[in-house]
């Protein structure tokens, strides 16, 4: 239940007396699969509201299937239902297009925006003996791109764009076991999909030594994808810049949330980014730069505390 609030009474023989009133806001938080980091996220995001908000805000963390699922359940959900998803799809199924097609609802339009979380980064990881060190290299090369993943969808549709599809042997194993896969020699890269640094990928350059292949920026505008860049250091022996490419994704609700409780989650977020950053490094990627990839709208709540910050919105996102 949101901003609930249960006011204490205590009644005398010929008076009222009020206590103060007592405040708590519970919010659903659904994101991933447990075992993803997208879910661990959701878990010190809970941590971080309830410790930054002195308990008032509880935040119960709720396994997904997926970004689309997320978006499709704000049919169902209430003022307390938080939720994460790129803002292209948020488009998407406003505009009832793509896999929403014929699933159109108006309670789509009521879906805003509070704040940006880490993108979903593509890595093309190979290892270092295959001396592979840009996309041409691959050519003949075993590459893993998992099944059914964002990742392995978008790898895909590289290797088409830049030539290499039919040109390269994909294996048919589980992104899960990736790592292993390219210790042994089963494989000479793989291609991943999330926040970074990616827990996959460091395993992989501290045990086995990889190279992860950066875009030209011609290449970046055939994706059509935003362009990212992961620092020199962010992974073992990787000693330059990988420009690579991102899908944005955010924190969404909708205009059922009241103001107060949006604003709180807002604020509560930025002034807590720095300390979840200390303990997880894939929340130092995110900065108002991020902002500028949130097409839609912005909560009133989550405006208000933007005003504050003076953090500028564009039109479209107000």
């Amino acid at each position: 239940m949101i901003n609930l609030k249960l006011p204490c009474v205590a009644a005398a023989v010929v008076a009222t007396l009020a206590m103060p009133a007592l405040a708590e806001t519970r919010v659903t938080y659904k994101s991933a699969k447990t075992a993803s980091s997208y879910y661990q996220m959701g878990v010190q995001i809970a941590e971080a509201m309830k410790a930054g908000s002195d308990g008032d805000i509880i935040v119960t963390v709720e396994e997904s299937q997926g970004s689309v699922q997320n978006v499709m359940e704000v049919r169902a959900r209430g003022a307390d239902y938080v939720f994460t998803t790129p803002p292209a799809l948020v488009g998407l199924a406003q505009g009832g297009k793509a896999m929403f097609e014929g699933k159109g609802d108006p309670s789509f339009d009521e879906i805003r925006a509070l704040f940006p979380i880490p993108s979903l980064t593509m890595h093309f990881v190979m290892s270092e003996a295959s001396g592979v060190t840009d996309f041409s290299g691959m050519e003949g090369k075993t590459i893993l791109l998992g099944k059914g993943s964002f990742g392995a969808r978008e790898g895909a549709k590289y290797l088409e764009l830049f030539g290499l599809e039919g040109n390269v042997n994909i294996a048919d194993v589980e992104l899960s076991g990736a790592v292993a896969a390219l210790k042994n020699g089963q494989i000479d890269g793989f291609v991943t999909a999330g926040s970074w640094p990616a827990p996959n990928v460091i395993e992989a350059a501290a045990s086995t030594g990889v190279s992860v292949l950066s875009l030209s920026d011609e290449q970046i505008a055939e994706t059509g994808r935003a362009r990212l860049v992961i620092p020199a250091g962010t992974y073992t022996g990787q000693t330059e810049d990988i420009v690579t490419t991102s899908l944005p994704v955010a924190a969404f609700t909708t205009t059922r949330m009241d103001d107060d409780t949006a604003y709180a989650l807002t604020k509560t977020f930025w002034e807590s980014k720095a300390r979840m950053g200390a303990e997880a490094p894939w929340w130092n990627g995110v900065d108002q730069s991020l902002m500028a990839n949130i097409t839609g709208k912005f909560h009133p709540g989550a405006q208000r505390y933007y005003a504050e910050a003076g953090i500028e919105l564009t039109d479209a996102q107000k």
